[in-house]
């Protein structure tokens, strides 16, 4: 759907202002194409310190454990030197930030792994970064039309397409932060552990100033910058998953129980 309302914006401009819209669209086209290839292209860059099994071997251990079972290689693991928890993935790595260690424990953490295997399992580090790639071009597109074709009927398709796509962006990502979730339930030997984990985070939000990576797959704790708060929420609440975990959890047990 996201990428139809995108052909629908471009097709737009190219119809309303025709030989320079097409100019415009293939030039757009091209700057995101060459910036997805030069992000794809580089490594990460900052505090990070990969993960070493003779340092953790719990956690090496169990984030190999858990990518076996969900059919992945082994993911490149990175420390970030933060003590605000945060956790998220990218490509075939997943990132755990120090504060994490300071309010989950072992099965916690892991659990927190294993929501960012399930992002990776899903397809989502490469989906995501393609979906904001994609709301870029949405905006470009819809201040072109805006300035340059002065048609009134154009500017208000323009903006109507372009709330069309945040809103299916925000529910497409909800849903995928759902899906990842649920295979983080089915890739741990403690399934209640993600409830746990995001009980902890969510105290520990309502502590701080939220602050999100909304372009990166990530379990979402708050952390301690200010932001402007979203229109439209591209993540479920800690509420709403932890709701839906207990549901998951509860009608596998009733499942499993019917079968003995």
């Amino acid at each position: 759907m996201l990428f139809i309302i995108i052909t629908l914006e471009v097709l737009l401009a190219v119809v309303a202002l025709k030989e320079l819209g097409l100019k415009i669209s293939l030039t757009a086209f091209g700057l995101i194409f060459a910036f997805y290839l030069w992000v794809s292209t580089h490594d990460i860059k900052g505090n990070y310190i990969p993960l070493e099994r003779s340092e953790i071997p719990w956690l090496y251990d169990g984030i190999a454990r858990m990518a076996k079972k969900a059919g992945l290689s082994m993911p490149r693991v990175y420390i970030l030197d933060d003590y605000i928890p945060n956790a998220y993935s990218f490509k075939n790595t997943v990132v755990l930030s120090l504060g994490l260690f300071e309010v989950l424990d072992q099965d916690e953490i892991l659990a927190v792994a294993a929501h960012e295997l399930g992002h990776i399992k899903n397809g989502d580090t490469k989906m995501f970064p393609i979906i904001a790639y994609g709301r870029y071009l949405m905006i470009v597109f819809t201040a072109v039309l805006i300035f340059l074709a002065h048609s009134p009927t154009v500017t208000i398709a323009a903006l109507g397409l372009y709330g069309l796509y945040e809103v299916t962006r925000a529910s497409f990502l909800k849903n995928r932060e759902f899906q990842a979730d649920e295979t983080a339930l089915r890739l741990l030997d403690v399934p209640m552990s993600l409830k746990r984990a995001l009980e902890e985070l969510k105290y520990y939000e309502d502590l701080r100033i939220g602050v999100r990576l909304s372009s990166l797959p990530s379990i979402e704790p708050a952390i301690e910058r200010k932001q402007k708060t979203a229109i439209i929420e591209t993540h479920p609440s800690y509420d709403e998953r932890i709701f839906r975990i207990l549901v998951e959890i509860n009608g596998s047990n009733l499942f499993n129980r019917r079968m003995q």
